[in-house]
């Protein structure tokens, strides 16, 4: 997402080089990662994915670029993040997807290897085989019409069974409630509805190691961000056992916008996220990690 407020984003920096404490429910903070390169095209991360067990990265920036990166570590603590490769993120025709078109917000890692992707601006999501190759576009309904133009499918998950859920950011139900949009492979269809708690806005989503379904949120106020991450049990008859693993006060991190959920090499269950920094120079690339409860 691009925050529309020049004031909200000048009042989020000066904050977000003072930590606050973290209104910890029941996840752990590991650690938090500042990651730099020089490159132009470097930032704006919108998604993340975790590989190998916690040894490599795939990020989507929202300017429609994808970058593969090796993590190093001690201990717990990421201490450095080398990117590998990177590609633009390609229209059905084969070309560069520019502006509102290319805004890029979602990704989920698809069972034969390719990946999906959605994006805000022309609402939609795309699947695409390898990196760099081009998009075959998933159907639109027309009830993707109506979503804003700059909150839609933040978020994007998919399931054991290879079925997407896509979760727009701002739009909701007549009653107040988060549409879920899921693909069948076949058709879209809403199956369930997720409860929207306060000011939090949904901005990344996974389904865990676990089976449960994760739901990465923040809040933007003149005073910064704040980040939210719940989870539940996906049934027959829809979410149950709502938790809420983590909420953060005001400027613990940055601008939290794409989370991944996995196991490490001692089977804990963990939760890592990335930061957008909007392409500004005030702001970070953050990459931060929460031990999670089973």
């Amino acid at each position: 997402m691009h925050c529309r407020s020049a004031v909200q984003l000048i009042a989020a920096l000066l904050l977000a080089s003072s930590a606050g404490a973290v209104e910890s429910k029941m996840a752990k903070h590991l650690g938090s990662f500042v990651w730099r390169h020089g490159a132009d095209w470097f930032g704006g991360f919108s998604a993340i994915h975790v590989a190998d067990n916690g040894r490599g990265l795939i990020v989507l920036s929202d300017r429609a670029v994808l970058i593969k990166a090796q993590v190093d570590r001690e201990g717990v603590q990421i201490v450095r993040a080398t990117v590998t490769g990177h590609w633009p993120v390609l229209s059905s025709k084969g070309r560069n997807l520019p502006g509102y078109v290319g805004d890029s917000e979602g990704i989920a890692m698809a069972p034969d290897g390719g990946m999906y992707i959605s994006f805000e601006g022309i609402h939609r999501v795309a699947y695409y085989p390898a990196p760099g190759a081009r998009a075959r576009v998933l159907p639109r309904p027309r009830a993707f019409n109506a979503f804003e133009g700059n909150g839609s499918f933040e978020a994007l998950a998919i399931d054991d069974q290879g079925w997407l859920y896509a979760l727009p950011e701002k739009n909701r139900t007549e009653n107040g409630a988060i549409p879920v949009y899921r693909w069948n492979g076949r058709t879209w269809s809403t199956p369930f509805v997720l409860p929207a708690r306060g000011k939090f806005l949904p901005v990344a989503a996974d389904f865990g190691p676990d089976g449960r379904f994760y739901l990465l949120e923040r809040a933007v106020s003149l005073t910064g961000f704040r980040s939210r991450l719940r989870r539940w049990h996906i049934g027959g008859n829809g979410p149950n056992a709502e938790e809420v693993l983590f909420e953060t006060a005001t400027g613990t991190h940055d601008n939290l916008e794409g989370l991944s959920v996995w196991r490490d090499d001692q089977h804990r269950l963990r939760a890592t996220m990335i930061s957008d920094d909007n392409f500004l120079a005030l702001q970070r690339t953050e990459v931060v990690e929460y031990l999670l409860p089973d």
